[in-house]
């Protein structure tokens, strides 16, 4: 039963998410402008990706952090794709419901690298030490992009750019940024606590799963509530496929011409989906969550496929 669970725990997750809001969607205390609700996104989300930061960079050894040529090209890649659809998105003039689409594509390319990725890319045989520095990377570039991009993409007519960003700054920064500083200051100054972490990193694959509870609810009702034809919505969940299949072919192609064919594909292909469900939820137009919240079921199904061919590959010789 364990072992299932474990197997599963992310559809599981996914799953009870969903039943989850339409099972509470009646009571008054979970309603979208009640306290509770808003302590859950707004409070309880962000500490659960602090939290699996930390854990997995509490892993991190400082001497192996050392960029790789094909970071680079996965970190423009990542920066210049999403920087593309986002100037559509500020200089074109389109429907809504189009600008729902092309939202969902953005965030899932502007979105950092999965903390669970080294785990999986240690699994097909990868290096995960190459990963998890691509991972720091791409919360970097993340942490300053989304304040300077989406106040722009979704202005709000109540708050200036500045205000806003300075907003989306103050949350998105230090979510994911301060967990790196604090695991480099545990580890050299408070060893103990460190050390105690360390033994508990695999909690961070759990808290994840929690955390993806909370954001599939916020995205099924997104659906729920939303106005917008069903026509829409796949739209929405195509353009996270094509996203999908997009980064993962990139990254494997540019990884392999540097040797590290797996990592490049996981670098770039498996995103953290918790946290662009939250941020597409808080800083965009809600429904453009379906996105990051089908790319879940995208890179789980390219993944599940990837580990099935290794271990037939294994068993084979």
């Amino acid at each position: 039963m364990i072992k299932f669970l474990k197997n599963w725990t992310l559809p599981l997750a996914m799953l009870a998410g969903a039943l989850g809001y339409f099972i509470f969607a009646n009571f008054s205390f979970l309603e979208p402008t009640k306290p509770f609700v808003n302590w859950l996104i707004d409070v309880l989300t962000p500490l659960l990706i602090f939290a699996q930061l930390l854990l997995t960079f509490c892993k991190v050894e400082p001497k192996e952090l050392l960029p790789k040529p094909w970071h680079v090209w996965l970190l423009s890649i990542q920066a210049v794709s999403s920087g593309i659809i986002a100037l559509l998105l500020i200089f074109c003039s389109m429907d809504e419901a189009y600008r729902e689409v092309f939202e969902g594509a953005m965030v899932c390319l502007i979105c950092p690298t999965a903390t669970a990725a080294a785990v999986i890319t240690g699994k097909l045989g990868g290096s995960a030490s190459t990963l998890t520095t691509y991972t720091l990377l791409s919360n970097i570039l993340a942490a300053i992009a989304v304040p300077l991009v989406f106040p722009l993409v979704e202005p709000h007519a109540d708050i200036t750019f500045v205000v806003a960003f300075l907003k989306i700054l103050s949350k998105v920064f230090p979510l994911l940024l301060a967990p790196f500083f604090l695991a480099l200051l545990l580890r050299y100054y408070i060893s103990p606590l460190h050390k105690f972490l360390l033994k508990y990193h695999g909690i961070a694959f759990y808290l994840w799963a929690v955390a993806l509870v909370i954001v599939t609810g916020q995205t099924v009702r997104s659906l729920a509530t939303s106005t917008a034809d069903v026509s829409v919505e796949i739209l929405i969940a195509l353009a996270g496929l094509i996203t999908c299949c997009l980064q993962f072919f990139l990254g494997k192609n540019i990884g392999g011409a540097y040797n590290d064919r797996i990592s490049g594909g996981q670098a770039l292909g498996q995103k953290n989906t918790v946290l662009a469900i939250w941020m597409a939820c808080t800083y965009l137009n809600p429904l453009s969550s379906v996105g990051p919240g089908s790319y879940v079921v995208w890179q789980n199904i390219i993944n599940s496929y990837q580990l099935w061919k290794k271990r037939k590959k294994e068993l084979i010789n």
